[in-house]
């Protein structure tokens, strides 16, 4: 399972890929799909398996413009 981090912002959404590589996740920079109906354009993808430190990630910071996770398979 691969899992979507969709923020508002550019900005957050790099920001919060280079914390998650400095937590030693794998992840990268992709297209937020339209069936997520909100987001910047970008979205931070990292395999599923990861998601608990990358919640923790999350938890750590305050992403204002933090959308929600999308789950794609």
């Amino acid at each position: 399972m691969t899992v979507l981090a969709v923020f508002k912002s550019r900005a957050q959404t790099l920001d919060y890929l280079n914390a998650l590589k400095g937590m030693g996740i794998p992840a990268q920079a992709v297209s937020t799909p339209k069936e997520a109906g909100v987001g910047c354009g970008i979205s931070a993808r990292f395999d599923g398996r990861f998601f608990e430190r990358a919640n923790f990630v999350l938890s750590k910071k305050c992403y204002s413009s933090f959308a929600g996770f999308l789950r794609t398979d």
